[in-house]
């Protein structure tokens, strides 16, 4: 379940009359609201799983223990629940009373706590999210009212469709859109006091329509058409008394088709429930990026999931023009002149977002400039002097067209928000109403649209006045500044898509960007068409971009296709925030990792590298310089290499059957064979690849030498299996696979004797580990193509494979294959720095090798998967891996580093020595790889 389904279903729960109460059912009706499945409920009711021990209680291991209660006795109950040895025991998250009257709960891991009295449950929502499994985000923790109005509208939005069908198609849907626009104007104005007298629209709706509902678009219909009509016209629109009660509004918001869908009992039931919130605590970024889902038949089962909190925004934001201006303003103290040259400069400040959806980062970027325009205000004595920051500089592109709207209504919902906060309600509604009637958010597709056009650097666009805010034509790309040679910032959090995931159409886009400058940009990701159309917008503008990025883009081959592109327009990196989770409000939702990269034409002196440390702070480096990989130092392609850089022995693909299945063999068939069909024992050995490995699946092959077919051949049912292998070979169309036919007892591709030690290395695992999985198999083992092996190596090559700087390494130069680290031994392997080790330093790592291993084998029947399981991993083996860290990261340099940043900037200083000392000895020795 999502937020959304979550509060409403909660909800349903308190509005239960107290009368109605019942304490036996409660706990489990609270736990289903949180999504638990009906068979876990099941299990509670019976007892089966129910371990409480306080009266009226249920307790639900690792997340809640609820008790209902008699009336007045709620906190006495919270108290029991807390002191109980159960809860305790099974290690409760949440401990919750209820007498149906009032609620007290708390959250143990951090002492807080809610009482409220019980109808007022779901405003606590946040408070509770983390029981379905949802990453709590303090906005929405702090202000439910979001969730709940976007629940109520989406609920108002299918039953009007379910009434008006025709209103579901092309040809309606954006009057659909725009309608529910101008409810949530509507249900905002009648709250904020735009509107004369509290509740103004709820009211007149309840009042002047029937019960039944039959004119409830007919009075809707007559308010929407007042608030179109100039107060000069009003005597001549022949107004109803309730309806000539509206202001005139302006904007294009109420102009054209003033038609209102028909509305049913239930519908008018749903919109009566809607504006019964309190719309003025609403936040129109956080409401914009949930309400947008609501017009979107496939994105509405995920309604409240794609809000963006606002510390992730100001990632972005902050480093890329923000910190600067407040910077500026702390400078400036209380110099009258230079706090005033500042605000005109912000004033000349462009903010552009090419994929803005509901303009969640144009609204905080809104906010955050007017709360340094406030404190210059506040300094120079201006305190009420109206903002000098134009409405129509944050500008937008937006595919659809109601995310479109609703980021033009939350920015001005926005505005008028910071005049009543920096000026005051009264100076605020004096300058509101009548809205400007300017286009500024595009509807349309970002990476076929004129950049320069739709936000032009120098003020000579055409100048283009709507006459309604709310219609954009597509051929609109031109519109006018007055303020010419000021900066645009480019922002945004453009749609990822990977090579594998786009649509035929979004090829095409990449195409259209990328076809004329190179032609491998067939495996870029998405996103990377909107770095591109930066850089060449920042060719002819002051502009800084940054955008959030999947970390793919700084990972892998994508960095030799596209950056040279972007650096060749005098683009550089001026700061980046490393690989970090950006979540959102599903359930059990890890988030997808993504990068936030900046670039400019102008990078300042000293940049910043942001990046998580291994205990979990926010670490800040200032460095002279930023690669694509988003690494200290400069400027490198890692490319795959024949052998390896370092002293290390070769990796190579394991081996490759090319059989037609009847080489490989399950554990059933191995068995049979030897026992019932006589087959000799050494011909049937292990076999693994990455699935084997991790997972731990039995499989075998039929291994057979060249020395050894006359024998092999002697027994028949090892006979019958070559004979298939035969005919699978002969009929294929390759001459090469044609020529194995000859061959029928042998792998296609042999990479190993099969008499040698393995150290195995999977070719694809999970990114979620904190560790490679890498393993050492005795001889007989036979390697699969599905992974990578060492043959007959020594065991401190495990230990570099299964160390935390090799893991960073892979995941930045190989990239990944969607959220799975990708190996590569001529990428990975062969590329990776190692410093000349001692034969003491090699002694060392052997036995941190033999200690994971070891570590391991306590475990024993436990799985590589099971073992490596981020929240599960022993703590022997965790030790005996950070150990191996330890080791190994003194041999670099003398200690251990404090993250992966600056692991990677060792590493690839490391890396750029070694390929210019490779290539100032283009005839070094071959490398053999036998220390």
């Amino acid at each position: 379940m999502n937020a959304v389904e979550i509060e409403q279903a909660l909800s349903d729960l308190a509005e239960q009359p107290s009368s109605t109460f019942d304490a036996a059912e409660f706990p489990f009706a609270f736990l289903a609201a949180f999504g638990n499945k009906e068979t876990t409920i099941k299990r509670l009711r019976a007892g089966n799983n129910n371990t409480s021990d306080v009266p009226g209680g249920v307790l639900q291991r690792g997340n809640i223990h609820v008790a209902t209660c008699g009336h007045g006795t709620v906190g006495e109950t919270l108290t029991a629940l807390r002191n109980s040895a159960a809860t305790a025991k099974a290690k409760a998250k949440y401990i919750l009373a209820t007498d149906g009257h009032t609620a007290e709960a708390e959250y143990l891991p951090t002492f807080e706590t809610i009482a409220c009295d019980y109808p007022k449950l779901p405003e606590h929502l946040g408070f509770f999210l983390a029981l379905a499994g949802i990453s709590t985000i303090q906005e929405i923790k702090d202000n439910p009212i979001d969730v709940r109005a976007t629940g109520r509208l989406n609920k108002l939005y299918v039953e009007l469709l379910r009434d008006n069908p025709g209103w579901a198609g092309d040809a309606r849907r954006a009057d659909m859109n725009h309608f529910m626009a101008r409810l949530i104007f509507c249900f905002f104005a009648e709250d904020t006091d735009i509107f004369n007298g509290e509740g103004l629209f709820t009211r007149t709706i309840s009042q002047f329509t029937d019960a039944s509902s039959a004119n409830t678009h007919e009075v809707m219909g007559e308010i929407f058409r007042a608030m179109n009509t100039q107060p000069a016209e009003r005597a001549a629109g022949n107004f109803r008394p309730w309806a000539d009660q509206f202001p005139y509004v302006n904007g294009g918001l109420f102009s054209g088709n003033t038609e209102v869908p028909r509305f049913s009992r239930i519908a008018r039931t749903y919109l009566l429930h809607a504006g019964s919130l309190q719309w003025r605590q609403i936040n129109p970024d956080i409401f914009g990026s949930m309400i947008q889902a609501v017009a979107d038949e496939g994105e509405r089962g995920a309604l409240g999931m794609h809000y963006t909190s606002v510390p992730n925004i100001l990632k972005v934001l902050n480093p890329l023009f923000l910190d600067d201006l407040r910077a500026q303003c702390d400078a400036a103290g209380d110099n009258k002149a230079k706090l005033g040259n500042l605000r005109k400069r912000m004033a000349r400040i462009r903010v552009f977002d090419p994929a803005c959806g509901s303009g969640n980062f144009l609204v905080i970027a809104y906010k955050q400039m007017r709360a340094i325009e406030a404190a210059i205000n506040q300094r120079r004595g201006e305190p009420d002097r109206r903002s000098d920051i134009p409405l129509t500089n944050f500008r937008g592109i937006e595919l659809r067209s109601f995310p479109a709207e609703i980021a033009r209504l939350a920015l001005i919902i926005a505005e008028y928000q910071c005049d009543v906060q920096y000026r005051g309600q009264k100076e605020a509604l004096a300058e509101f109403l009548p809205l400007d009637a300017q286009n500024w958010i595009v509807c349309g597709n970002a990476l076929r649209l004129d950049w320069l056009g739709i936000c032009p650097p120098t003020g000579a666009g055409v100048k283009v006045m709507s006459d309604d805010l709310f219609e954009t034509p597509l051929d609109q790309t031109e519109m006018d500044f007055e303020n010419e040679g000021g900066e645009t910032f480019i922002c945004g959090n453009p749609p990822y898509k990977g090579s594998q995931g786009q649509t035929d159409e979004q090829k095409a886009d990449l195409k259209s960007v990328f076809d004329a400058y190179t032609k491998n940009w067939k495996s870029l990701d998405y996103v990377a068409g909107w770095f591109f159309k930066a850089a060449q917008y920042g060719q002819s503008s002051t502009t800084a971009t940054a955008f959030v990025s999947t970390n793919s883009i700084c990972q892998g081959r994508q960095v030799a296709t596209l950056w040279p592109l972007i650096l060749a327009s005098d683009h550089k990196i001026t700061f980046a925030h490393t690989s970090f989770k950006w979540a959102n409000l599903a359930s059990h939702n890890a988030g997808v990792t993504v990068a936030v990269v900046g670039i400019s034409r102008s990078p300042p002196t000293t940049r910043k590298i942001f990046s998580t440390a291994d205990d979990g702070t926010l670490a800040v480096k200032e460095v002279a310089h930023i690669n694509a990989y988003l690494v200290p130092g400069a400027d490198v392609s890692v490319e795959a290499q024949a052998q390896p850089l370092a002293d290390v022995n070769s990796m190579s693909f394991g081996n490759m059957a090319n059989d037609g299945g009847h080489l490989i063999l399950d554990l059933q068939e191995a068995n049979e064979a030897i026992d019932r069909h006589g087959v000799p024992a050494h011909f049937i050995r292990p076999f693994l690849g990455s699935e084997e490995f991790i997972r731990g699946k039995e499989r075998r092959c039929i291994w057979v030498a060249d020395a050894e077919r006359a024998d092999a051949f002697r027994n028949t049912w090892l006979n019958q299996r070559f004979e298939g292998v035969r005919r699978q070979r002969a009929a294929s169309n390759r001459e090469t696979t044609q020529t194995l036919a000859h061959q029928p007892y042998r792998f296609g591709e042999v990479r190993q004797s099969g008499g040698e030690t393995a150290i195995i290395v999977p070719s694809v695992s999970s990114e979620s580990r904190e560790y490679l999985p890498v393993g050492f198999e005795p001889a007989g083992t036979i390697v699969s193509n599905l992974a990578f092996g060492l043959y007959d190596a020594p065991l401190w090559n495990l230990a570099l494979i299964a160390s935390r700087l090799h893991l960073v390494w892979i995941a930045t130069v190989c990239g990944k294959l969607k959220t799975d680290f990708r190996y590569s031994n001529t990428l990975g392997w062969n590329t990776f720095p190692v410093p000349l080790l001692t034969e003491q330093m090699k002694a060392d790592l052997t036995e941190c090798a033999q200690n994971i291993l070891l570590a391991r084998e306590a475990h024993f029947p436990a799985t590589i998967a099971d073992l490596y399981d981020p929240e599960a991993m022993p703590n022997s083996l965790r030790a005996a891996h950070a150990r191996n860290d330890e080791v190994l990261e003194r041999i670099y340099i003398g200690r251990r580093f404090k993250n992966d940043t600056e692991r990677l900037e060792k590493l690839f200083d490391l890396y750029t020595k070694m390929t210019a000392e490779q290539k100032a000895k283009p005839k070094a020795r071959a490398k053999g790889g036998k220390p």
